[in-house]
């Protein structure tokens, strides 16, 4: 497509109603990746039931598809840029359905890890086209906070819809069925925009360095990976060696964006205050929300005892405040402020996760339920706010890569979340004392996650059974107390930073042409 074909086509999107329905499409593809995020949370009991995963590869399992895409972003938003960007999305929507069946019959835990990874790669196609797309369709910038809150909202829906029909499906299926739900999602994503989705790419793109995408890509996995395997284990000699490894690759990754023509990321949008100060908010509004949310997940169903479909349920005020907050953050920072409402809605994340570190395993619905709303509402606008930001910062020549930015951030504190506050949960969990009389394999077992300790118990005599069961439930109850009061710490500390950076920092007015 030329460039004068690619103005017509976005000409003709942009008047009448075309704009929108192409936005719905976009919305399908947030969906599919947020569903996919959040269903998993669910069905972690029923996987180490059946596939007997580590503690350690229960956690890898649970967030190596955000440590994959949080690398891949950057790059894939830059081939967006260069290839097109419908062509990348209806790609990696394709790659993303036919990965979702090997998840659902996945059969060992390294199998799952793997598969995992490869839904991230193909995940990784999707978030940054759906924002550069809106980018590039939506030229008044009212409009545009209204399609980037929709957007969001939709994030928040996937979240919201994942857990429900996740725990339906837990009910009446096998644990694989959670992952098939996406493919009728991508066939509709796929049939509908080849039709209604405009391309759109950087008329002057330059190369695609790919030395550059193997340097992000290698340093963001060694890194967590030594992160993740210190925690775990301590410090040892290979896994200084894989973090110095990653430091040095991040390290030429910027050094080598600053002297290339075309970089892979433009390392000078990070000079402007307020788009860093939006990509910082980002990242740590999600590390503390996931966090929360994925070991919740757990605790609903393995200390309190519920079904998933009820854990489900329970989540789902989190969901209803992020998506009222999207649709209404554009107005809400234009009204008061763009750092008014980043500050506020990490506030009220960190207070939420405060009120985290008073459940124990007779709280009630209504009590959880209130905390989910107020960590949703507070998310949803600090995220949605800070996405405009970010977008409006840039040419939508570079909506792409600007996207990505926000994408690896979201990403990134998504698994950063889950790894370093589940760190704090497995090492407090671990310490509880077995009762006299327990066989060493059993007292492995139940110290290995809360799971196998709930499936050890089985083979125990019932009094015994539930001696350990009532100790590992108080220390996972315990190591989820102490990681929310740790989030909560880091949202305030977030809170107040973002109040400095974002100084000054407004949304664009009126019609751009």
């Amino acid at each position: 497509m030329t460039s004068t074909q690619q103005r017509t086509a976005e000409a003709d999107v942009e008047r009448g109603p075309g704009r929108w329905l192409a936005l719905a499409v976009l919305v399908l593809a947030v969906l599919l990746v947020a569903v996919d995020a959040t269903v998993l949370g669910l069905a972690t009991p029923f996987l180490s039931e059946d596939l007997k995963p580590s503690g350690t590869q229960l956690l890898w399992i649970g967030d190596v598809y955000s440590f994959v895409i949080a690398g891949l972003l950057v790059s894939m938003g830059s081939l967006g840029d260069r290839i097109g960007r419908k062509k990348l999305l209806l790609t990696g929507a394709v790659a993303f359905g036919a990965v979702s069946v090997l998840n659902a019959y996945a059969t060992s835990p390294e199998m799952m890890i793997l598969a995992r990874a490869l839904l991230g790669v193909a995940g990784a196609t999707l978030m940054p086209s759906t924002l550069a797309l809106i980018r590039n369709i939506f030229h008044d910038p009212k409009e545009r906070s209204v399609a980037v809150g929709i957007w969001g909202a939709a994030a928040s829906a996937g979240a919201a819809v994942g857990p429900v029909v996740g725990g339906f499906l837990l009910e009446h299926f096998w644990w694989g069925s959670v992952f098939l739900i996406n493919l009728p999602v991508m066939a509709v994503l796929v049939l509908v925009g080849i039709k209604l989705l405009p391309e759109s790419r950087d008329p002057n793109p330059g190369p695609w360095d790919l030395i550059s995408v193997g340097l992000s890509l290698v340093g963001m996995v060694a890194v967590v990976y030594a992160v993740k395997e210190a925690a775990v284990h301590g410090f040892r000699w290979d896994i200084a060696a894989a973090g110095a490894l990653g430091i040095g690759a991040l390290f030429w990754f910027v050094r080598r964006q600053l002297t290339l023509k075309s970089p892979l990321l433009d390392m000078r949008l990070f000079h402007h205050k307020g788009f860093s100060g939006a990509v910082l908010a980002d990242l740590l509004t999600i590390l503390g929300l996931s966090g929360l949310v994925f070991f919740l997940s757990q605790f609903l169903q393995l200390v309190q005892v519920r079904s998933p479909l009820e854990a489900g349920l329970i989540e789902l005020p989190a969901a209803v405040g992020a998506v009222g907050a999207g649709l209404t953050a554009g107005i809400v920072a234009r009204k008061a402020s763009v750092r008014s409402a980043v500050s506020g809605g990490l506030a009220a994340v960190g207070l939420a996760l405060a009120a985290c570190m008073a459940i124990g395993a007779d709280t009630g619905v209504v009590a959880l339920g209130c905390a989910l709303f107020l960590g949703g509402l507070g998310a949803g606008l600090a995220f949605t706010v800070t996405a405009d930001v970010i977008l409006s910062s840039v040419p939508k020549e570079q909506a792409g890569a600007a996207s990505a930015v926000s994408e690896t951030a979201y990403e990134l504190g998504a698994a950063l979340g889950i790894a370093l506050l589940g760190t704090v949960v497995t090492g407090i969990y671990r310490d509880f004392t077995t009762p006299e009389g327990v066989p060493a394999d059993v007292a492995a077992a139940a110290h290995d996650s809360l799971g196998g300790a709930v499936e050890a118990a089985g083979t125990l005599p019932p009094g015994q059974a539930d001696a350990m069961l009532a100790a590992a439930r108080g220390a996972f109850t315990d190591g989820f107390q102490v990681a929310a009061g740790v989030g909560s710490a880091v949202l305030f500390a977030t809170a107040v930073a973002a109040w400095f950076l974002l100084k000054g920092q407004k949304l664009e007015d009126g019609v751009q042409h």
